[in-house]
């Protein structure tokens, strides 16, 4: 196959627009201006340029000759005859530069008829105020940087067609501020989640992506093959087995900020990939767990100047103060169903309401798996104020610790906010003996088809029988976090790129 042949599979969009700036990208050419330049130095962002000069007035900026070289996107341009505005942005601010035919000479037609939105420049000048008191660069040398093609958005439309925010996020950035806005908290975010647990002395730890074995929660993985090996393979579907490994290993407290890969559904609470946070304590409980994460959802309010008492949900404000309301899985479905407490171990009983409700129930279920069925489907999502549901049934926990005092349920707990799951976690199953026969349960249901149930992990059952102390551990969706702190109703505006069906141009 021949290159033009391959263009021809992938052709590249064309338009009067586009072809009209090419048409410049041309003369830049013929004029020997080199369109995209490197090795370009600033000594001076937007944010630096405001606070140097806030509060000085017209007179002592015009007594100044400080000059400064600033960069930017062109974001709008107004022509004057002799004179132009152009606003401009860098990744710090946006900011004003005024261009005078007095100052740059002939350079000034060139910025004139040749530069446009969505050009990046460097602008050599000293700062001035206009008569309306606005803080802007007047301009003394203007260098085109990189020469753009693709017009931006109209200025006050800007990007409104949510798939193209999805799909091209870069032009999202450009134009959108609120997106910018959300991936800097996004950021600061994820500081002071590591300076959080460093302060409570956790390590932080990487462990496989790649996986022999997919284990560590209860959900369909992404199968690949390594071709060395010639041994198939599983992208992390949770860290927690290799994490609580590292516990037996005598690291009592770890954490690791990674990704997983769950080959489930897409939803606006759900992408195949996505980053959550695990961490394990040694000698701790998940009593202790629960706490912990009310101090840490604390801790970021305060470090984010956040009102803990007022985080806006939707229409909803919600309340970060600790502590949290708590409630057993029974005591929450008793409290926001008309079922009866006989009802809730009556496999018939459950199944019957089920039905009269219009969800689809599989006859071998237990009556375990359709109480954990009746709380999905009616419960969760009336949970808006923050709340820790405990006593989850032994069935749907495969390797959290069988509750002393209820031999049917786990010492776990899940957290939910705004009626989204946000944390999940209980005391580690260090019972060997117990933790093999779960597996082998496991493996049973998979065997009958349920393709989220765990496999058989010789290998950890054998950590396990060197001993892993006393332990709880916790894991917390990154992203879901940054949806409640952002304000966000969907996962894919808070992830860089989010997961979408290819297209054509994808």
């Amino acid at each position: 196959m021949t290159l033009d042949a391959v263009k021809k599979l992938h052709p590249r969009e064309h338009n009067e627009q586009i072809a009209a700036r090419r048409a410049k990208l041309d003369r830049l050419k013929q004029q020997g201006i080199a369109p995209f330049k490197h090795g370009v130095t600033r000594d001076t962002t937007a944010a630096e340029f405001q606070q140097r000069y806030e509060g000085q007035g017209r007179d002592e900026l015009a007594a100044s000759n400080v000059e400064h070289r600033m960069t930017g996107r062109i974001r709008a341009v107004r022509m004057f005859g002799k004179a132009a505005f152009f606003q401009l942005e860098d990744g710090s601010a946006r900011y004003q530069a005024f261009l005078a035919k007095d100052e740059l000479g002939d350079a000034f037609q060139f910025c004139k008829e040749l530069l446009e939105v969505g050009d990046i420049i460097l602008l050599c000048g000293t700062a001035m105020k206009t008569k309306t008191d606005e803080l802007t660069l007047r301009a003394k040398q203007v260098t085109l940087l990189t020469k753009s093609i693709r017009p931006l958005p109209e200025k006050f439309h800007g990007l409104s067609d949510v798939e193209t925010r999805y799909r091209q996020r870069y032009l999202d950035l450009i134009v959108t501020p609120k997106t910018r806005e959300t991936f800097l908290l996004r950021s600061r975010l994820m500081q002071v989640i590591r300076a959080f647990f460093d302060r409570h002395c956790f390590m932080e730890v990487e462990t496989p992506m790649l996986h022999p074995i997919a284990g560590g929660a209860t959900a369909k993985p992404f199968k690949t093959h390594h071709n060395t090996l010639h041994l198939d393979m599983f992208l992390r579907v949770a860290p927690e087995l290799y994490l609580k490994r590292l516990v037996v290993g005598g690291f009592e407290r770890v954490f690791e900020i990674n990704r997983s890969f769950r080959n489930e559904g897409i939803s606006t609470q759900h992408n195949p990939e996505f980053t959550m946070l695990e961490f394990y304590a040694a000698y701790c409980d998940y009593h202790q767990l629960m706490t912990l994460i009310e101090e840490l959802l604390a801790a970021i309010c305060v470090e984010l100047k956040l009102d803990a008492a007022n985080v806006t949900c939707g229409e909803q404000q919600i309340s970060l103060v600790p502590p949290f309301a708590r409630l057993t899985m029974k005591e929450a479905v008793l409290q926001h169903t008309n079922l009866v407490n006989d009802d809730l171990d009556d496999t018939a009983k459950l199944q019957a309401w089920l039905q009269r409700q219009g969800v689809a129930v599989d006859k071998k279920l237990t009556a375990a798996h359709l109480l954990v069925a009746v709380f999905d489907n009616f419960v969760e999502d009336k949970l808006q104020q923050p709340t820790f549901i405990t006593a989850y049934p032994v069935e749907v926990s495969p390797l959290a610790r069988r509750s002393d005092s209820d031999a049917g349920a786990v010492d776990r707990f899940e957290l939910f906010i705004c009626g989204r799951e946000t944390a999940n976690g209980f005391n580690e199953l260090n019972d060997y003996d117990d933790q093999y026969e779960r597996f082998c349960a496991q493996k049973l249901q998979r065997l009958a088809g349920d393709e989220e149930a765990c496999e058989v992990d010789l290998d950890y059952v054998r950590a396990l029988e060197y001993g892993l102390p006393p332990t709880a551990g916790a894991g917390i969706g990154i992203d879901r976090l940054t949806m409640l702190f952002t304000d966000n109703p969907s996962i894919r505006d808070v992830i860089l790129f989010p997961q979408l069906r290819h297209t054509h141009e994808s």
